[in-house]
Order: C-alpha cells, then structure tokens, then sequence
C-alpha cells in the first residue's frame, strides 16, 4: 500500500530523492528533463504533434530505465505520478543550480 504525504516537499524530500541517490540516475534524469522542454519548446515553435509525443517518450523512457540499471529500485512514476512529474522538474531546476552532483 503507498503512504500518502501530507504536502509535495514530504513526498519530494522523503521519497523521490531518496529513490534517486545514484548520479547517474540523476543524469538520465536530467537529460530526459532536458530533452523534453527542448522538445516541447520545439513543439510549441511548429505545432508538429510528433515533438510531443518525442518530449513524452524521452521524458519518460530514459528515466524509468535508469532506475532499473543503477539505483535497482522501483520508479516513483508508477506510484506517484503527478508528484513524481513534478518533482522531475524540481530535480531539474536544482541540478541547474549546483544541488545535484550529476558527473
């Protein structure tokens, strides 16, 4: 049974970044973040549905699959989807400033 959290930065604090400890996970992860805003900006440029479903597909694929090949755990995405989404970005935004060490 998944546990419920009281706010997003319970669930993001206590659950998702201790599912993402590995730095290359975090790595997939942000190049899978990455790919996608690029993609969506991409998509929002040409209206070409094709960048969007690409910006989903990567978005999604990359992460999950790193989770099996380096932290060996299960994907907060199944249980937590749309805390998980957002805490992919927040993840993101903090690589961006030096929070995660990703190399």
């Amino acid at each position: 049974m998944k546990k419920e959290y009281a706010t997003f930065d319970d669930f993001y604090q206590g659950y998702f970044l201790t599912g993402h400890r590995h730095k290359y996970t975090k790595l997939c992860h942000f190049l899978a973040i990455g790919l996608a805003l690029l993609s969506g900006i991409v998509f929002l440029a040409t209206l070409d549905w094709r960048w969007l479903a690409f910006a989903i597909f990567i978005g999604y694929s990359l992460s999950i699959v790193s989770h099996y090949l380096f932290e060996k755990n299960h994907p907060a995405t199944y249980d937590y989807p749309l805390y998980s989404f957002f805490s992919a970005f927040r993840m993101f935004f903090e690589t961006l400033l030096g929070k995660h060490q990703i190399f």
